[in-house]
């Protein structure tokens, strides 16, 4: 079943503009898109989406959750793109929204125009450390982790340059609830999209930071090799949240693979 996804929605610039759609990382909110809706805004509607348990958005709609895959959390998506009307969308998605992205590519292609995956992967490694940092996050709660998530989102020059973006950061995994942080742990131990790279035909760009530590650039190699047609960016200096660590070069490639392709 699905669940209600919190969302903004800016206005289309013209009643032919494409919409973007944006899903983040694991520990995230729809906030950590804000330079590319400003980048967008002008050439596209955008549309940015907290994926289920995090920001707005429910872990469920019945009160206990269950087993949830991350075809669960494109269902999410594909509902609320019903529920908005919209049709063809181009999605973009980083780490676990990449995920989410990919899914949707390979199981909707007729309504995904072009698919941008950022600092993800087609298999997100071992299953039983994500088992093992749900359990972590259920005993001592997400705030327990938060600062050595948001350590590795960013390069050291990064961080010690930019320190209210560090604590923003932490303010905002420390926020997401317990269990919608380990579901979506969960999720990602489950995986694995290689089979389906084969079968995802949209347009397809790939973006990695050369010092990402989560996802690298081999990560996204892997993706890029498997989609027919996709090409690799690979931004330096920058590590797991290129989106904010890199925002202007990210925003520059989206927007221009998303113009191309509309």
């Amino acid at each position: 079943m699905t669940v209600p996804l919190a969302h903004d929605l800016t206005p289309a610039p013209r009643p032919d503009a494409p919409t973007v759609v944006f899903l983040g990382s694991l520990g995230s909110d729809r906030s950590m898109w804000s330079a590319q809706v400003a980048a967008l805004a002008d050439v596209a509607s955008v549309l940015t989406v907290d994926v289920r348990g995090h920001g707005g958005s429910p872990v469920t709609d019945t009160g206990a959750p269950d087993d949830v895959t991350v075809d669960h959390l494109a269902a999410d998506v594909l509902a609320l793109l019903d529920d908005l009307g919209q049709g063809r969308v181009h999605v973009v998605g980083l780490s676990l929204g990449g995920a989410v992205a990919q899914t949707l590519a390979a199981q909707h292609p007729d309504r995904i125009a072009s698919l941008t995956v950022l600092c993800s992967a087609a298999r997100f490694g071992d299953p039983d450390a994500w088992t093992s940092r749900a359990h972590t996050v259920r005993r001592d709660g997400v705030a327990s982790i938060a600062g050595s998530i948001v350590e590795r989102w960013f390069t050291a020059e990064y961080a010690a340059a930019h320190p209210d973006v560090v604590d923003r950061c932490v303010t905002m995994v420390s926020a997401v609830p317990d269990e919608g942080y380990a579901v979506c742990c969960e999720a990602l131990s489950r995986f694995d999209s290689r089979p389906l790279l084969g079968t995802i035909t949209v347009p397809t760009l790939t973006i990695a930071g050369d010092r990402d530590p989560a996802t690298p650039p081999d990560s996204l190699a892997v993706i890029a090799d498997g989609i027919a047609g996709a090409r690799l960016e690979v931004l330096s200096p920058a590590a797991h949240l290129a989106a904010i660590e890199r925002a202007a070069e990210v925003s520059a490639l989206v927007r221009s693979h998303v113009t191309t392709h509309s």
